[in-house]
């Protein structure tokens, strides 16, 4: 079987959930064959525990450290873009992505080191069969333009990154035919993912929520109509290589104006509007996941989150505003890029932001056209 999936797993601690995963492909008749998994970390961490565990487990991998990766951007001949990958951050998943990139990989699994698999699904075989779907399936629009991937419940919760200004919808559904799935989102039970403000509201201090979810809040499977955005959580999510340079997940933390929490959110608004203008569909639902966010002060998460919150209800304006010069992933994300790099954002609180990130996917689509230039010119194995 051809390795070609390449598992990107940001983590500093929880590593050992992988185990879970691996028996749960091999539960299923899963070939672990098939899997490439990128453990994505810090030097103070215990990596050699994490290849100890990819070794004990059979699986192939590999981990990456802070060194690491300034050694890999090296060895590409790449050292000026190792800015991309911001300092302890999630959104160093797009390290992954590079990797991803980089090496003859069909297909990307994002998961976050706080979920578990449930058994009533093949995990990786859910989401490479979502992938390869076609046919007729729910497509969800709101009057917003935006999709609430909870629209099912009734619990009433609104997901981490869902505009504020865009609440209180009218949901309209319809069959759509669908042909081309270039990501796949499983979405999860137990702590749902919500923004701070929003488990405030729920009642809890501990950075989860009061309100948990599910199997009834996932009655069925659905993609968001084109031309509506939706939060795209990089917990449980599998995707295909093409849609990469439009895929960044934004340099969150790591910046002048300490904005953090949205590098998926972002990077899933970028996929989806991309997606929009190749010709491709974003599959919701199944295969759930089990969220076991540990406990933290809310007050926490508040705090990095607030300084993109105004930036959050604007971002996605700018993203569908841009004109691509072509049908491709790499068009769109440099037209979002341009827009963003040249707008003028005094009005917005650390406005300036939006223009860095700009410059930022300028600088992602430029590494992945010059990685994908060195993959071409490499020489055959004799």
């Amino acid at each position: 079987m051809t390795r070609d999936v390449c598992v990107v797993v940001p983590t500093i601690r929880e590593y050992e959930c992988m185990r879970e995963y691996f028996r749960n492909a091999r539960d299923h008749g899963f070939d672990l064959d098939r899997l490439f998994v990128v453990l994505v970390t810090e030097d103070f961490c215990d990596t050699d525990g994490m290849r100890a565990m990819l070794d004990e487990e059979g699986v192939a991998g590999a981990v990456f450290d802070e060194r690491d990766r300034e050694a890999w951007f090296d060895e590409q001949g790449l050292p000026e873009y190792s800015h991309l990958i911001p300092e302890a951050s999630h959104a160093q998943t797009s390290f992954g992505l590079l990797y991803l990139w980089a090496n003859d990989f069909e297909y990307g699994v994002f998961i976050d080191d706080d979920t578990l698999p449930h058994d009533e699904w093949d995990f990786f075989g859910t989401h490479l069969e979502n992938l390869a779907y076609e046919g007729e399936l729910e497509a969800v629009s709101s009057d917003e333009r935006w999709v609430n991937v909870l629209y099912q419940s009734e619990t009433d919760l609104y997901p981490r990154g869902y505009p504020y200004s865009a609440m209180d919808e009218t949901v309209e559904t319809e069959t759509a035919d669908v042909d081309r799935v270039v990501a796949s989102q499983g979405l999860w039970t137990n702590v749902p993912d919500l923004d701070a403000v929003r488990i405030l509201m729920d009642g809890d201090l501990q950075g989860q929520a009061q309100t948990r979810t599910g199997f009834e809040d996932f009655d069925r499977d659905f993609v968001a109509a084109e031309g509506d955005y939706l939060t795209v959580c990089s917990m449980n999510l599998a995707f295909r290589r093409e849609v990469v340079p439009a895929f960044y997940q934004f340099p969150m933390d790591e910046n002048a104006w300490d904005v953090g929490r949205f590098d998926d959110i972002w990077s899933g608004v970028l996929l989806k509007r991309a997606a929009d203008v190749v010709g491709g569909q974003i599959y919701n639902g199944a295969p759930l996941c089990e969220h076991n966010k540990a406990p933290r002060s809310t007050f926490d998460d508040l705090a990095n989150e607030v300084a993109g919150l105004e930036l959050n209800e604007h971002f996605w304006e700018e993203v569908d505003a841009a004109t691509p010069a072509e049908p491709t992933y790499a068009a769109v994300a440099r037209a979002v890029g341009e827009r963003l790099r040249d707008g003028d954002y005094e009005e917005y609180n650390n406005g300036a932001f939006l223009e860095e990130c700009g410059e930022y996917l300028l600088d992602w689509v430029n590494c992945c056209a010059e990685l994908a230039d060195e993959k071409v010119a490499a020489p055959a194995d004799d």
